[in-house]
């Protein structure tokens, strides 16, 4: 017996924990999820954008805007990136690599340089343009940090739950 041939490869099932992840964001707009990867191919923490705990999503603000920005979102969601490393528990993320959907932010590219993150693999950059985009790609170069986009294969996966 030989065997299959058809099994994922490991950018595929990293990029799809990534996505799954984002599946458990309670954020009516954009759902980000986030996995963080060993050089080993040992996943070592996930993240999706969402409350702070103990911050209840009944209470807080899902609003993009309004006409006080204390009533928006931004101000107390943490993004799916910096909740991934800060759920990781093991110690050193030191050469690790992150697989997210949406690409990182100018505050959570700070966080994964701090933290030692070495590859970004983003599956979209909805905003290349924006200059919050553009500095993290400016910080994410001058430290050193390979980043690029994933490479849908194409596949199709369906999961019952």
């Amino acid at each position: 017996m030989y065997q299959r041939k058809d099994y994922i490869n490991w950018d595929e099932y990293f990029m799809g924990i990534a996505f799954l992840s984002a599946k458990r964001s309670k954020d009516p707009n954009t759902q980000v999820g986030a996995c963080i990867v060993s050089q080993d191919n040992k996943i070592l923490s996930m993240g999706y954008n969402g409350f702070p705990n103990g911050c209840s999503d009944e209470d807080f603000p899902w609003n993009r805007e309004s006409a006080d920005p204390y009533d928006n979102k931004y101000f107390y969601t943490t993004h799916s990136e910096l909740n991934a490393i800060l759920n990781y528990r093991g110690g050193s993320l030191e050469g690790s690599k992150l697989y997210v959907t949406l690409f990182p932010c100018n505050e959570c590219a700070k966080a994964l340089i701090q933290s030692g993150i070495r590859t970004v693999i983003y599956a979209e950059d909805r905003y290349a343009s924006t200059s919050a985009t553009r500095a993290s790609k400016r910080m994410l170069r001058a430290a050193g940090v390979e980043f690029y986009p994933y490479e849908p294969s194409g596949r199709r996966i369906e999961l019952d739950l």
